[in-house]
């Protein structure tokens, strides 16, 4: 997928995350456009090791993927800021 997709399918999903996130979130579009590319990459490395299952582009399982990949960055991170 060239940069142009990763963006848009980043925003999507981290749209669709931040939705599903009971907190509120505080880094409008462009925080959304990182977390769903991070939680692409995550989601990614995860899907492929363990399940075997891998990012292939806009379709539902990548969205799952990359959704849930996006849901452990959120959690990590505030794991990791609690207790900083």
């Amino acid at each position: 997928m060239g940069i142009v997709t990763w963006l848009v399918f980043g925003a999507i999903t981290g749209i669709i995350t931040n939705l599903i996130d009971p907190r509120p979130s505080q880094g409008g579009l462009g925080g959304a456009i990182v977390l769903g590319i991070i939680g692409a990459m995550v989601g990614g490395f995860i899907g492929s090791m363990l399940l075997g299952v891998e990012i292939t582009g806009f379709n539902f399982s990548s969205v799952v993927i990359v959704v849930i990949g996006s849901l452990l960055v959120l959690f990590l991170g505030r794991a990791i800021r609690t207790t900083a």
